[in-house]
């Protein structure tokens, strides 16, 4: 049975063994899924959020989460009000026949750009964020995005 190869960057000289925490995200901020959607709103205004964690209101469980430019075109379209509870809106989590991806503090950011990459050097983006956790994923720290990837390489000198 071969290895399977490991993620290689062409941003690994960049990256120089810097973790998530060198992107310095943002605390997390979670929501309860019988929150208001326009809570979420403007919450996220408030931060320049683009997405939101949900977590079960009792046992603080990572629920799923909510996309604010999503959010919007479903109030656009007119199927959500903002009046209405987040569960009817947010994203759940596939919890059962998929691997949970663990992103701590301390994740490699090469390891990070591969799980945004679906673990194809140079591919498509095939996740637009990940939520950073503890080791044993018990509390939900921050948000780390595509676009803070991309502009922690724009910011670090080759």
């Amino acid at each position: 049975m071969a290895a399977k190869p490991s993620f290689v960057s062409k941003w690994s000289s960049i990256y120089r063994g810097a973790t998530v925490e060198d992107l310095d995200p943002p605390a997390a901020l979670s929501l309860n899924p019988s929150d208001a959607i326009s809570l979420a709103l403007l919450s996220a205004f408030e931060r320049d959020y683009t997405h939101l964690t949900v977590v079960d209101s009792e046992t603080r469980a990572l629920l799923g989460y909510i996309s604010i430019p999503h959010l919007q075109a479903l109030i656009d379209g007119g199927k959500v009000k903002p009046e209405d509870p987040l569960k009817a809106a947010m994203t759940r989590f596939q919890r059962k026949g998929r691997t949970y991806t663990v992103i701590t503090m301390q994740t490699p950011l090469e390891e990070l750009e591969g799980f945004f990459r679906g673990g194809v050097p140079e591919g498509p983006w095939k996740e637009d964020f990940a939520v950073i956790t503890d080791n044993n994923r018990r509390f939900v720290l921050g948000v780390a995005t595509v676009s803070d990837l991309e502009e922690f390489v724009k910011r670090r000198p080759a």
